[in-house]
């Protein structure tokens, strides 16, 4: 079977907000296998705490500066995040970030693909902040 290939460019990417109320820019998607995001917050902006229902994420910060609180099964740490930082969002894992002075953005790949269509793929839980 022969696939599409796909091309986007941030630019021209709509801007949705995410149920954890960052700035999201879908990108390009592997149907069945992926999906890559770009996430913003503002300066002082904090992000509801999440926890996925069926997708996991690898996330890599490209500009600004904040945290990311993530807790799973007991445990629980509180990462910086910077230009280069890449961490994972695990089924399961309750999460929350929040930007520092500067506009904090994330690019992410989600495995599988963000269920566009599921409203209850983003469950509301306690966060740090």
């Amino acid at each position: 079977m022969i696939k599409p290939f796909a091309t986007m460019h941030l630019n021209d990417a709509s801007e949705v907000t995410a149920p954890d109320g960052s700035a999201v820019r879908p990108l390009c998607l592997l149907p069945g296998a992926a999906s890559f995001a770009e996430f913003k917050l503002a300066p002082g902006q904090t992000a509801k705490a999440v926890s996925h229902a069926t997708v996991e994420e690898i996330w890599y910060v490209t500009a600004g500066a904040g945290e990311i609180w993530r807790s799973q099964d007991g445990r629980a740490e509180v990462t910086p995040l910077e230009p280069g930082t890449c961490l994972t969002i695990p089924l399961g894992t309750t999460f929350q970030f929040r930007a520092g002075t500067q506009e904090l953005r994330v690019i992410a790949v989600t495995v599988p693909p963000w269920p566009v269509d599921s409203p209850d793929e983003a469950r509301f839980e306690t966060g740090r902040w």
